[in-house]
């Protein structure tokens, strides 16, 4: 239990919050000499809460010197860091609207999305141009040279209606589009998760998760931000992880599964997470079998949130409750609401619908796309609602067809995970078989026999939905969080790399 546990800002006060920035106004006054960010490396800097309040003040008011006015988009480009931290509610502070980009993105997909968004400025850690965008490093030198720039701290826009980020993500087209998040969205979700009693002001988090994406942006900083606690920012896994947890006592550890995966690897895991009271994975599916390993190996719980950016990203978690196995991510969070299909029959698989304060408001820029007239937004999930626990079944795009039934990618990559050796597993439909869909599942291990995951398969799953074909290849696609691309194996399910057998 946690309740004697510092909480942050009270409910009342974060209710009458109408900028999300306000939050650290707010832990400022509560705990002005209190740590609030950590970044260890290459050298070990801290900031305050009253530090990075002033901080933020200054360069809000150097950004308005640039012309900006309410409403104007302001794009971040960089690594997880102070800076970007900075940066991100000085933007919401000011009334402008943050657009968080990837920088491992090729330039010329950074300029689509500066266009397309209208970009004014751009703080960036890489050097780029972009016609028509003023562009700023994103370091400690070029927002130190910004606080001096303005006339004094302004007043930040009270409208929780206002937009405050446009955040990309693939929706449920599998095209990049801009998702219009609002304060009132952004806060809703900070607020659903409360109840949960997970983060407290001595809770000491870790941000290794790309702050670019929604589940690092306002489930890793948003939370943290909401309750005063420590942020520990790491930019990427390394091999001095395990050191970074011991020697900042990191108790809250927001993780992707590939990065589960990789500190199963690590020669430190049994002896360096003793600090670790909390694990919870999201951004991306995560395998029940890594999760089991990962306890196994740990003695630490592995905890699941499912979510997406449209939503805040807060949809479900298994916080608080039982983990149920397999596709299971855990109660409703309080305030959302969801049906499935048509809502006459939750317990059988079909889309999941979801409504709350924490959805979005369409997508970039003619709002279109967004909830419908009552509120409800399709997810393009596939799930199921069994004794009030939500089960994630696929994604709707990802169905398979075979001879008339549908066969779900996210059952066979589980029974797949089970082989020994087999460290990822992707299983996609190629059309055109003589039965519909073929069924192919691109495997990564070591010491592998395609023939071993036939077998494997056969003794588990029905003939319909064994895979046709199994190709061991050396590495999947994955996104920033660790999310394996899809698509981008669609395109190359034909190349010859990879060892194929047909049963």
């Amino acid at each position: 239990m946690h309740g004697a546990h510092g909480s942050g800002v009270g409910k009342a006060h974060r209710r009458a919050t109408s900028n999300l920035a306000h939050l650290v106004s707010q832990q400022a006054q509560l705990t002005p000499d209190r740590v609030a960010l950590v970044q260890p490396r290459p050298e070990r800097r801290t900031m305050t809460w009253a530090q990075l309040d002033s901080m933020i003040d200054k360069v809000s008011a150097g950004l308005a010197a640039h012309g900006l006015v309410a409403g104007h988009r302001v794009a971040l480009c960089g690594p997880n860091s102070i800076e970007f931290v900075v940066a991100y509610f000085a933007v919401l502070r000011a009334g402008f609207v943050v657009v968080p980009l990837n920088p491992g993105s090729a330039d010329d997909d950074l300029r689509a999305a500066l266009a397309d968004c209208g970009v004014r400025v751009l703080l960036s850690a890489t050097v780029l141009e972009a016609d028509g965008v003023v562009v700023l490093p994103l370091d400690s030198a070029s927002l130190a040279a910004l606080s001096t720039q303005g006339s004094g701290p302004i007043t930040s826009p009270q409208d929780r209606e206002a937009l405050a980020a446009l955040v990309y993500t693939a929706g449920t087209s599998g095209e990049p589009k801009a998702v219009m998040l609002t304060h009132r969205a952004l806060l809703a979700h900070l607020e659903h998760i409360e109840p949960l009693d997970v983060v407290h002001s001595d809770t000491v988090a870790l941000a290794l998760l790309p702050m670019f994406g929604i589940f690092g942006l306002n489930a890793v900083v948003g939370t943290w931000a909401m309750a005063g606690a420590t942020l520990v920012i790491m930019d990427s896994f390394a091999d001095d992880l395990f050191d970074v947890i011991v020697a900042e006592q990191v108790d809250n550890l927001p993780l992707g599964p590939a990065l589960l995966y990789r500190m199963l690897h690590h020669d430190q895991l049994g002896t360096a997470l003793s600090s670790v009271r909390t694990v919870v994975s999201g951004a991306a599916p995560l395998p029940s079998s890594l999760a089991a390993e990962f306890t196994q190996r740990t003695g630490l719980r592995v905890d699941q949130g499912y979510g997406l950016t449209e939503a805040s990203p807060g949809v479900a978690a298994t916080l608080g409750g039982e983990v149920l196995g397999p596709g299971h991510v855990g109660r409703v969070l309080p305030g959302v609401t969801v049906r499935i299909g048509d809502g006459q029959d939750d317990s059988e698989p079909a889309e999941i619908w979801v409504r709350g304060e924490n959805l979005f408001s369409g997508y970039w820029p003619r709002g279109n796309g967004g909830p419908d007239a009552d509120g409800w937004f399709g997810t393009g999930d596939i799930g199921y609602v069994r004794s009030g626990e939500l089960f994630l079944v696929d994604r709707a795009r990802d169905l398979i067809v075979v001879h008339g039934f549908q066969v779900y990618p996210a059952e066979i990559e589980n029974v797949i995970s089970g082989v020994p050796g087999v460290s990822a597993v992707a299983v996609l439909g190629r059309p055109g078989g003589a039965r519909g869909d073929d069924v192919v599942a691109l495997v990564v291990g070591r010491n592998l026999d395609p023939q071993t995951v036939h077998d494997h398969c056969a003794a588990v799953l029905p003939k319909f939905k064994r895979p046709s074909e199994v190709r061991l290849v050396d590495d999947l696609p994955r996104g920033a969080t660790g999310k394996i691309q899809k698509g981008a194996l669609r395109r190359m399910l034909t190349a010859s790399s990879g060892k194929a057998v047909r049963p």
